[in-house]
């Protein structure tokens, strides 16, 4: 089974993620993970990938595409299948991934998209608090302190409505392109994420299930 998992941030993807691994067994393949293994492992990619990180820079897709080349090539891929989760960010990549994918004689079996509607995310993203003397992080709606009072407490520049906003912004942008290329391959399963995270793994369930 080769999955891919797409959703906006505060979706709950990467919760999702982790249920669908430790479920059906399959190698979790996230972008972060790669590029920490690459590097440890000193491949001649990662050293490269580790370059551009070092002085601040992106790293080129060329990079980024061969590093997931190198781990979809291994044993436990083959073996086990695959949910890939942080990549695609890019039509270019997701061609590219087509391409990759054909040369290891591995195919896409679904796209799996949590969708939630963005002002609901921006509630979800926005309500993050801070306590002042303690550091503790509390959220305004789904964790709020008991003791709460407003100037006790601050949110950082990244998590006011104004940058979460923004944020949300440039990840439609970003992903419609990508879920349309999939669709056109009938590849995309769409799950409603603004319900009980283990409500939203059942329909998640029932539908790599239904793959099989």
């Amino acid at each position: 089974m080769n999955l891919l998992i797409m959703g906006l941030p505060g979706a709950g993807k990467g919760t999702q993620a982790a249920k669908i691994v430790e479920k059906f067994g399959i190698a979790h393949i996230s972008t972060g993970d790669m590029f920490r293994a690459a590097i440890a492992n000193q491949t001649e990619l990662g050293l490269l990938a580790k370059s551009y990180m070092d002085k601040g820079d992106l790293v080129p897709d060329e990079v980024t595409n061969g590093i997931v080349k190198e781990r979809l090539g291994q044993a436990d891929v083959k073996e086990k299948g695959f949910l890939l989760d942080g990549y695609p960010r890019t039509l270019e990549q997701a061609q590219v991934l087509d391409t990759i994918l054909k040369e290891l004689d591995l195919k896409l079996d679904a796209v799996i998209n949590i969708e939630i509607e963005s002002s609901k995310l921006v509630e979800r993203l926005s309500g993050r608090i801070i306590n002042r003397k303690t550091g503790e992080t509390y959220h305004k709606v789904f964790n709020p302190p008991a003791d709460y009072k407003e100037e006790d407490y601050y949110q950082r520049e990244d998590d006011k409505p104004e940058a979460v906003k923004r944020r949300l912004e440039v990840n439609i942008a970003q992903g419609q392109p990508i879920i349309a290329y999939y669709r056109q391959q009938n590849l995309v399963h769409d799950i409603q994420g603004d319900q009980e995270i283990d409500n939203v793994f059942k329909d998640v369930s029932q539908t790599i299930s239904g793959l099989k």
